[in-house]
């Protein structure tokens, strides 16, 4: 990474700065204007920012913090004590004119630690996958490749990266054919098969888990990778107070047409000439409370979505974790799964 990756400029949006996190693998940048430091931008932040009901077409400026710590040149040597003093992950080191030189980071184990999240992964596995057909004619959607291994695999593994070894698959179509893979596979996890005989939607699938779960778990589709520390996912979901926690990515839609807006006489007040549309969609990545599970009937049919939404009008608090639209990716339809192929090719 060269310096200019953790530099942004006050002027750039909220969605920007995000990708920009993605990218340089760190949770710091620092803002410049004329080359000069005037303040710092965080994930917390940010974070921080959407959960008040920030604009997240907002820019930098509106977010990051102006009173950002940095060390001079002469007194660079002091960096990691002073970043031990004031609990930060990074410092800027300035010259004369306020320029930054250089950018001094914690340890490295700070920055990689060792993940031990160990919670039990629940992955909707029994769907028909339509949208992907004719794909899904022979295979089942978890066993489509992506790459080298099937999606439901690369899902696996960014679990076990981050220290889960219980996993339950709720199947369905073409059940034996899942069986027969993680059965035959060499693996260092507990895969454990829930056989939904009729379907239930994606939360009705979850009762048949009544007495193997009763703690904490996340719970995931088959079809999405999430780039994120997901002990920083369940960390904010403890320290939150949340019964559940939906992760949420942030999209941007362009609209290919001019927009009008009128008044309620009728009369043009603004147009938009093809407007960039933002907001937070479903991933389809959760950090759930087991008594979920005991909750539901047997044989209920009913959505995860719908489920939450019951929560929320009792009174329960649900949680949003906010990630950028680079963290996520989708294989639902087939020009997405090819972005995500790609993606993934990228990155080996």
């Amino acid at each position: 990474m060269e310096l200019n990756d953790f530099l942004i400029d006050e002027s750039s949006c909220l969605i920007d700065a995000m990708a920009q996190l993605d990218r340089v693998a760190r949770k710091v940048v620092f803002v410049v204007v004329d080359e000069k430091l005037v303040a710092s931008l965080t994930d917390g932040d940010i974070r921080r920012w959407i959960l008040k009901k920030g604009n997240i077409e907002a820019l930098v400026k509106n977010i990051a913090n102006y009173h950002p710590k940095f060390l001079n040149e002469k007194d660079k040597y002091k960096a990691r004590s002073f970043m031990k003093i004031h609990s930060i992950e990074a410092v800027p080191i300035i010259n004369e004119q306020h320029k930054i030189t250089g950018i001094i980071f914690a340890h490295e184990e700070a920055v990689n630690p060792k993940r031990e999240l160990d919670l039990p992964v629940v992955i909707m596995a029994g769907g028909l996958g339509t949208r992907l057909y004719p794909y899904t004619k022979i295979l089942p959607k978890p066993l489509i490749p992506i790459g080298e291994i099937p999606i439901v695999e690369h899902i696996i593994n960014r679990f076990v990266e981050n220290g889960c070894s219980d996993f339950y698959l709720i199947l369905n179509h073409k059940k034996n054919m899942i069986k027969a893979y993680f059965n035959d596979l060499d693996k260092e996890y507990q895969v454990t098969y829930i056989d939904e005989d009729t379907p239930l939607g994606t939360g009705g699938g979850l009762s048949l888990l009544k007495g193997k779960i009763g703690s904490t778990f996340i719970l995931s589709n088959c079809d999405i990778l999430i780039d994120e520390d997901y002990q920083k996912i369940l960390n904010f979901h403890k320290k939150q107070t949340n019964f559940i926690t939906m992760i949420c990515s942030v999209k941007r839609v362009r609209i290919p047409y001019g927009v009008v807006e009128i008044g309620e006489t009728g009369e043009i007040e603004e147009m938009k000439e093809k407007p960039e549309l933002s907001f937070f969609v479903n991933t389809g990545m959760y950090v759930v409370d087991g008594e979920v599970i005991d909750a539901i009937d047997n044989n209920q049919v009913i959505s995860f979505p719908d489920i939450i939404e019951n929560y929320r009008t009792k009174g329960k608090k649900i949680g949003l974790f906010p990630i950028s639209e680079n963290a996520w990716l989708d294989m639902g339809q087939l020009d997405e799964m090819e972005i995500m192929r790609k993606k993934i090719e990228e990155d080996q």
